[in-house]
């Protein structure tokens, strides 16, 4: 039974830190956390472009994804 509590107490520990962890960020504003997980989508699909692109063979799909690629890296520099 000591080694159930022990563990218990070392569980409430970790939990402990982990709020104290949480509470010393700082706070992300809305705005900020969609720009991030809109940057995430574009990275994502950035990367999803590019293997289509090595594996495209006929050249018009090439240029498609060629200028996808394109608009996809000048909407994510206009994000920062």
């Amino acid at each position: 039974m000591a080694r159930g509590w022990e563990s218990k107490s070392v569980e409430a520990q970790q939990d402990e830190a982990g709020r104290e962890k949480a509470a010393r960020r700082a706070p992300v504003s809305p705005g900020a956390l969609a720009r991030g997980t809109q940057r995430e989508v574009l990275l994502l699909a950035k990367e999803r472009t590019t293997r289509d692109l090595v594996k495209a063979t006929a050249p018009a799909q090439q240029t498609m994804l060629t200028r996808a690629l394109e608009d996809l890296d000048r909407t994510i520099s206009e994000l920062g």
